[in-house]
């Protein structure tokens, strides 16, 4: 099993950013946090790092449903959400499989919602 889903576009990065925000929020997500691991690996460790940030997507009926069924599952959340240069003009998009990773939790209604996620993401990002 493997635990995301990705899919190529042809676009500048920042373009890609710009449209995977936006195909997330048409599809229920906000996206509560991002991640420059490029900029952070620089200022961290001096080190260069191609264009990479993690876009932590949450879909708020979703996460709220997750947390009753689970009160601490709110250490998994929110999904993430990776745009990565791999060449210019060429970027990957790749979303967490939240029944991967949710899969050490033993919990059937938290396993349905984990599905449920898991085909809007998959949708998303097939839909790119």
């Amino acid at each position: 099993m493997t635990y995301y889903f990705s899919k190529q576009l042809e676009m500048p990065f920042d373009q890609a950013i710009t449209h995977v925000t936006e195909a997330l929020a048409a599809n229920g997500f906000g996206v509560l946090s991002t991640i420059d691991v490029q900029a952070t690996m620089k200022k961290k460790l001096n080190v260069e790092f191609r264009p990479y940030t993690i876009l932590g997507a949450c879909n708020p009926e979703f996460a709220h449903k997750a947390l009753q069924s689970e009160d601490m599952i709110g250490t998994m959340l929110p999904c993430n959400v990776v745009v990565q240069e791999m060449s210019k003009g060429s970027v990957e998009v790749s979303a967490v499989d939240p029944v991967a990773s949710m899969m050490a939790v033993r919990n059937p209604k938290l396993a349905t919602i984990a599905g449920e996620v898991r085909d809007l993401l998959n949708q998303v990002v097939s839909g790119l």
